[in-house]
């Protein structure tokens, strides 16, 4: 377990919601209902009186908490030489386009490719414009 909190691998620690908000209420209650054997459907389903942008933002940060730990126990098993392309089976392979370092799409190992992935999400989970962590103030535009 040392090497999955290891801070140079693509494990990073989970974004949290500042206790009090309202975020942090409805982080509560999704943990709740996800964790309580309920109907998914139900599960997710916008609780009433409450801002649809701000209750999908938070399910995007927890799915991204939650494949980030996945990743981050089976990172060592793919490394450079044992994953050099990241594809989805034999007919698909993923490349890397980002407009700044990779201006073309670009085969890499999978888990290179995976951490310029993480790096972007983690770059648009924390950009204010687009997750604000002020309640009710999600552009529309975006989620």
């Amino acid at each position: 377990l040392k090497q999955v909190f290891n801070k140079d691998k693509t494990f990073r620690p989970k974004r949290k919601f500042e206790p009090g908000t309202q975020r942090f209420e409805l982080h509560k209650r999704a943990q709740a209902s996800l964790n309580s054997g309920v109907d998914l459907k139900a599960a997710v389903q916008l609780p009433s009186g409450e801002d649809q942008n701000d209750w999908v933002a938070v399910h995007v940060v927890d799915f991204f908490n939650r494949i980030n730990l996945i990743y981050g126990t089976i990172c060592e098993f793919c490394t450079e030489s044992t994953c050099p392309v990241m594809s989805g089976g034999p007919k698909y392979e993923y490349r890397w386009q980002d407009d700044m370092k990779y201006k073309k799409p670009t085969a890499l190992p999978a888990p290179q490719y995976m951490n310029l992935l993480m790096d972007w999400i983690e770059v648009q989970i924390n950009n204010e414009d687009i997750f604000p962590t002020s309640v009710g103030k999600c552009k529309e535009k975006v989620l």
